[in-house]
């Protein structure tokens, strides 16, 4: 399935740089320098991952552009275009791809493939405080979870996966929180996933096991067991979706940068 001006949307990790695109309008020929696709040839990803798409130039023309650029997908998959600012657009699926999907993104001489792994789904839902994951349409884990506490509540919305970090600090400073204020802190914390720009991760958090399943005590972040922390840091992968329900905050922002599908 080829895909041309399907109109507005995706994200990834850097790679393939083209020599130039030519885009024809009625204005005459704009000369790009560069493209490149934030894909590594033969990267595999989950089933919610959009695609970015960079130019060296300001485009003023984005209909010509998106007529220049292909998308080809086994099986097909119907998407849309939409445009972060003038220099990049990106593309997303209208509905998560299928597994093991097959995508060729080529424009102006550069091209990427890639694949989609495993459908990877994992739905947190504030009403019961569980984590459920399927893959491929079957339950293969459930977490209990607590959510962000009154104040700092967790946002609704799909997420997508980004790094893992198998361990790390999170410090409230990084928000405008010192670490010395009621609310700050500074703690080590295991197998962290992150699911937004703005810091959700889900993560390992051994001192809430207690409230795991029954109470809200995080600044936003998913907390799950250690146990669960590792599994889901080891089976995750970029571009699975995180979709987050029946919390009291909000819908996470579209413009995050993990949130492509909230917009």
């Amino acid at each position: 399935a080829t895909v041309r001006n399907q109109g507005t949307r995706p994200a990834g990790a850097p790679v393939l740089i083209a020599q130039g695109l030519t885009v024809r309008d009625e204005a005459g020929v704009t000369r790009l320098d560069g493209v490149s696709f934030a894909l590594h040839a033969g990267e595999i990803v989950g089933v919610a991952q959009p695609i970015k798409i960079s130019f060296s130039d300001t485009i003023g023309d984005r209909a010509a552009a998106e007529a220049a650029i292909e998308i080809t997908t086994t099986p097909k998959v119907d998407g849309h275009f939409y445009w972060i600012n003038d220099t990049q657009v990106r593309w997303l699926p209208n509905e998560f791809y299928p597994a093991h999907t097959q995508v060729t993104v080529a424009a102006g001489g550069a091209r990427a493939d890639f694949s989609t792994g495993d459908s990877l789904i994992t739905t947190a839902d504030d009403a019961t405080k569980t984590i459920t994951v399927t893959r491929n349409g079957e339950v293969v884990r459930t977490m209990p979870t607590s959510f962000g506490k009154p104040g700092y509540e967790t946002p609704n919305g799909t997420y997508i996966v980004g790094e893992r970090v198998r361990e790390m600090y999170m410090d409230s400073s990084t928000y405008g929180v010192p670490v010395d204020a009621p609310e700050g802190y500074r703690t080590y914390v295991e197998y962290a996933t992150r699911m937004s720009y703005s810091g959700i991760f889900l993560h390992a958090a051994p001192w809430s096991v207690g409230s795991q399943g029954y109470a809200n005590v995080s600044h936003g972040c998913l907390n799950v067991s250690t146990e669960d922390g590792k599994w889901f840091y080891e089976n995750a992968r970029k571009g699975d979706p995180v979709v987050v329900v029946n919390t009291a905050g909000g819908t996470l922002s579209g413009a995050d940068g993990l949130g492509d599908w909230n917009r």
